[in-house]
């Protein structure tokens, strides 16, 4: 190992974000000699933008259910040895005020900073050290660990711990740095791609919705047997909102989705029934009853429905039914990882410890949070997933 002491560590994580600051908190109370390393100016960059600023640092109701993952049972371990329970009772000891906003989704009441604060607090009382602005260069092996050669000097390990997140919102400084790492000790990186991200859609649709921008109604969308009932958004490039961002990570181009715009409502024996009660009404304005005046009118037209319901054979209403229930379009595609909230795939679970993540055959190297094969729904489980990986690496590192 290197002759200084001063640039000597049982354990660096690279990665200030999330998982990073957990896992070296959680390492410093082990009292190993701790230091976080991060490219960035600042650290957990996406904490605080999370939420809209307010953080869903967890959901009361994670479990392995709520993951996509190409060995599924791998975050089973991680996720029940630290529950959102645990998390929340760090978060009430530090007087965080937060709320439950969805059921099981907690924002923090004021700001993403308290939890930032709380976790940086956290690591300076466990002795974990946390370094920003330094670009690690080289990583090789020396001795029994690891050197880090880096922008201000080398740095040597006995653990190494690689937390630097995925590819999505390259704006807050991410990069493909842990595949590489990865690559360079040989483990296999499965496919990556965007997750929880907003769709774009063909021209014509989209100039058909465009006045619609800003305008969001609850629906149920349905895409490869999964489907997800929640707020849906138009915006001027094209749909967003909970229930497009969940069923993003399901998506693959060429995919159609299926929208079901009134998931609330019997359809057609609503309109069977509107024919008899009140045959003059029109299809527009039983839309209007049930979604945004705007947006009735707009698929209305869309659809080029006229004319009073008694003028509708069975025939036209069973049609118009199932275009409002199933609703079908093919997206042009996503909005890629420029806005995607998360990255789907990454390095590939198989070859890690479900307990510890270090990797199997090279036990002081340990993979963490979003840049391992493991990624969680809308509403708070990725962040679990950060905190419950990093505490599992950080117990063992």
């Amino acid at each position: 190992m290197a002759s200084d002491p001063a640039s000597q560590y049982d354990v660096i994580v690279i990665g200030a974000g999330a998982a990073g600051l957990m896992c070296a908190l959680t390492a410093g109370y082990r009292g190993r000699r701790v230091l976080a390393l991060d490219h960035a100016s600042k650290p957990g960059k996406k904490i605080l933008m999370s939420g809209g600023g307010r953080c869903n640092f967890t959901n009361l109701n994670s479990t392995a259910d709520n993951f996509l993952s190409h060995n599924p049972p791998f975050c089973i371990s991680a996720l029940k040895r630290y529950t959102p329970q645990d998390f929340l009772e760090l978060v009430d000891r530090h007087g965080i005020e937060h709320e439950e906003k969805a059921p099981g989704q907690l924002f923090c009441k004021d700001s993403a900073k308290d939890i930032l604060n709380m976790l940086l607090t956290e690591c300076e009382w466990a002795g974990a050290e946390v370094r920003l602005k330094t670009v690690v260069e080289n990583i090789s092996e020396a001795n029994s660990g690891y050197r880090l050669r880096t922008g201000s000097g080398d740095l040597t390990c006995d653990s190494l711990v690689i937390a630097t997140g995925g590819l999505s919102i390259p704006t807050m400084g991410a990069t493909g740095f842990g595949y590489e790492v990865a690559r360079q000790f040989e483990l296999e990186i499965l496919p990556t791609r965007a997750g929880l991200v907003p769709f774009t859609l063909q021209p014509e649709l989209k100039e058909q919705l465009a006045p619609l921008s800003g305008v969001s109604c609850p629906v149920d969308v349905q895409c490869h047997n999964q489907h997800f009932r929640e707020p849906m958004l138009v915006t001027h490039r094209g749909l967003s909102g909970p229930a497009m961002l969940q069923i993003s990570s399901f998506w693959k181009p060429g995919d159609s989705l299926v929208i079901n715009l009134l998931p609330a409502c019997r359809i057609a024996e609503d309109l069977f029934s509107l024919r008899k009660t009140r045959p003059q009404w029109t299809i527009a304005q039983y839309l209007a009853q049930h979604l945004p005046k705007r947006f009735a009118q707009a698929f209305n037209e869309l659809q080029g429905w006229s004319g009073p319901l008694q003028e509708y054979r069975n025939s036209d209403i069973e049609r118009a039914a199932n275009t409002l229930g199933q609703w079908s379009i093919k997206p042009a595609g996503t909005e890629g990882y420029r806005t995607a909230e998360v990255t789907l795939g990454g390095v590939n679970t198989r070859q890690l410890s479900s307990k510890t993540m270090a990797v199997l055959e090279r036990p002081n190297l340990y993979f963490i949070g979003e840049v391992v094969d493991v990624t969680g729904h809308l509403g708070g489980h990725n962040f679990q997933w950060a905190w419950a990986s990093g505490v599992a690496a950080g117990n063992d590192a």
